[in-house]
């Protein structure tokens, strides 16, 4: 998979992107498990990929409830038995 971002928040810790291979948007967080820092993706619709493109401060609530792993059904790829938390 080829992540590649077209937005990032530095302020509130979130990217927005497409993954190339499959045309997939995403919302994307870091994460640390204490061992290694990574980025977890979250699928976005492309009205969502829009519309949090054109008014990123709305992605934030989308992006807190990320954080509190309301929306791991949204996952891209599953985190193993080691998951990271939000950083």
């Amino acid at each position: 998979m080829k992540f590649v971002d077209a937005y990032f928040s530095r302020e509130n810790r979130y990217a927005l992107g497409v993954e190339q291979e499959a045309g997939r948007y995403y919302a994307s967080l870091p994460v640390s498990n204490g061992v290694v820092d990574y980025e977890e993706y979250y699928e976005l619709t492309k009205a969502q990929f829009d519309h949090f493109r054109a008014e990123p401060d709305d992605a934030i609530e989308f992006i807190e409830a990320c954080r509190r792993r309301e929306h791991d059904d949204l996952l891209i790829q599953k985190p193993g038995w080691n998951r990271g938390t939000p950083v």
